[in-house]
């Protein structure tokens, strides 16, 4: 099979995986189960709370001792035996306990799969930076096609949404076990420094000035992406008490509304090269924070009848809020960092953005939230909510713009490793 064929197929499941639950388990949680929402939120915290140290340990496992892609698929595998688990639980502490084990599987494969990917790309004499995206691009219409399967089918208050998740999850992770190779390099080296022999050499990115600076916004911008994920739907979903809005399409077809967030993901993917290249990560970041704002704002105004027109550019807007932030810094990163140290340098990156930035973004918003946007019948004043937002990401981005020193130069975007790639496959 063409190897860009095979990565495709890797990034469409890994993220219907997600797509299949990821929106939908807010209606499964009060619906289905009846449980209260005073504990909802703390499922939404454990993508942070694994987030905070599995990807990193994983990557530094993947360098040091066992190849990228077994680990990557038994991690999967693993997955999707906690996934069936999932609706067995009695109560919200056990599923929460249940969906905490089940991200602390989940969360490392995101930044594997993605260091699988640049390893095999190499590998085969490919630039990341041209060919990577058209490729990532599957996983977003993978998480699409989730969604849509899970919402037509009439799942999203049934325990299948769960199952479908771990038939996703069991494929993959034995198709993992078929990928390219990626050896662990860092076991080649001799250094005998502590931060090497613990296999935590991506920790000394932070001694450069400009990466420090862009993995505390990279944090920053996490907690963004956690209030998006953490309220869109909450926010859509409380039109329903309305009389005026009930029936609309956006409170009766949230989740199929949210997707175009998406599907607009899958059309600003592709452009990363050009925006890459043209202007360098520093712009396209400053972009991306811009673009939050606007989503926010956005929000604040909008609603499902006269105003659905801005929630729909609000989704749209997401995509390059989301991709010019997640998938333009994992490439940087990528530029940035030794061969050596590929997993655990991408693990380092979802940690300070799903780890760091997550936990940040739902325990500063909830106090936030629940102290001065909450009125006394438990109701939300969204517009304030996300006015506030949006205030936020503006001055993260004109933070960002004053303080990451960084000079773009093309060329410093090519390849850096081709023959090492080579050579581990000779190897193989």
């Amino acid at each position: 099979m063409n190897l860009k064929l095979r990565l495709i197929v890797m990034n469409f499941l890994q993220f219907f995986i997600w797509g299949a639950w990821l929106i939908t388990i807010g209606r499964y949680w009060f619906e289905n189960r009846g449980w209260s929402g005073t504990s909802f939120g703390a499922i939404f915290s454990t993508m942070g709370i694994a987030s905070l140290f599995m990807p990193a340990l994983m990557g530094i496992v993947a360098d040091r001792w066992i190849n990228a892609e077994r680990l990557y698929g038994a991690l999967h595998i693993l997955g999707a035996v906690l996934l069936c688990l999932l609706p067995t639980a009695d109560n919200p502490q056990e599923f929460f306990w249940l969906i905490l084990a089940t991200m602390i599987c989940y969360m490392p494969t995101i930044s594997l799969a993605i260091a699988v990917a640049y390893n095999a790309l190499k590998a085969d004499g490919m630039d990341v930076i041209r060919d990577y995206p058209p490729i990532r691009v599957w996983g977003t219409i993978g998480f699409i096609a989730a969604l849509w399967t899970t919402s037509l089918l009439q799942l999203e208050t049934s325990a299948g949404q769960f199952y479908i998740a771990a038939a996703a999850s069991l494929v993959l992770g034995l198709y993992a076990f078929t990928l390219p190779p990626s050896l662990p390099r860092m076991a080649q080296l001799e250094s005998r420094a502590l931060v090497d022999v613990l296999g935590l050499s991506s920790f000394r990115l932070f001694r450069d000035r400009n990466m420090a600076v862009f993995f505390v916004f990279a944090m920053l911008l996490g907690a963004a992406l956690q209030l998006t994920n953490a309220y869109g739907g909450t926010f859509l979903g409380e039109f329903g008490t309305q009389a005026a809005y009930k029936d609309t399409l956006a409170v009766r077809y949230p989740a199929i509304i949210m997707s175009i967030s998406q599907i607009s993901e899958t059309l600003f993917i592709l452009t990363i090269p050009f925006f890459l290249r043209r202007f360098g990560i520093k712009w396209v970041m400053f972009i991306s924070m811009l673009a939050w704002a606007l989503r926010f704002g956005l929000f604040a105004y909008g609603d499902p009848g006269p105003g659905l027109w801005m929630i729909v550019l609000s989704c749209i807007v997401y995509g390059m809020a989301f991709d010019f932030f997640n998938i333009s810094g994992s490439l940087y990163v990528e530029t940035q960092s030794d061969p050596s140290i590929r997993a655990s340098s991408q693990g380092l990156f979802m940690m300070m953005t799903n780890g760091f930035g997550a936990v940040l973004g739902s325990v500063l918003s909830g106090i936030l939230i629940d102290q001065y946007f909450t009125y006394a019948d438990q109701s939300k004043n969204w517009q304030g909510i996300w006015i506030t937002f949006a205030l936020y990401s503006l001055a993260v981005a004109v933070l960002f713009l004053l303080l990451f020193k960084h000079k773009h130069d093309p060329d410093a975007m090519r390849d850096k490793d081709v023959e090492l790639a080579i050579d581990d496959q000779v190897r193989v």
